[in-house]
């Protein structure tokens, strides 16, 4: 599990006018949420935002590089474009970017059906049937 580490808390002050910012290890690397919505990794001291078809264009019109990892000796892009270096250095380029992939996030997030919520019925019915035996088979009555 990545431990915290000061480039992570450097990155968490210079969002600190995104919303309540924070990160949590996950796979290596941290996932940034700004008041709980997942909008950033960091991995391997390397921030990448998330993007959709809205935002992408200004990560590519930089030439910035889409966040990539090894499957089963295959390479997989995800949704997750490198921050351009200068935000790196400014809170006010910094908070353009994240809100950039706060968007994008909020975005795909408003595009996910909601699960519903398990009334206390459904949990109980869902409950006994996981505890009850399975029903013999009927028998046929022999024929005449």
């Amino acid at each position: 599990m990545a431990k915290r580490n000061e480039y992570v808390d450097y990155l968490l002050e210079l969002m600190k006018d995104l919303g309540y910012v924070t990160a949590r290890p996950m796979f290596g690397g941290f996932g940034i949420y700004a008041d709980g919505l997942f909008f950033a990794i960091v991995v391997d001291d390397v921030l990448y935002f998330k993007t959709d078809d809205t935002n992408r264009g200004q990560f590519l019109e930089r030439e910035l590089e889409p966040f990539t990892y090894e499957m089963k000796g295959e390479m997989m892009t995800m949704n997750y474009y490198r921050c351009p270096e200068e935000a790196l250095e400014s809170p006010a380029l910094m908070g353009e970017w994240g809100r950039s992939g706060i968007g994008a996030a909020l975005r795909a997030q408003a595009g996910r059906r909601p699960k519903a919520p398990r009334s206390d019925k459904t949990k109980a019915k869902a409950a006994k049937a996981k505890k009850a035996p399975p029903r013999p088979k009927r028998k046929k009555p022999p024929a005449a």
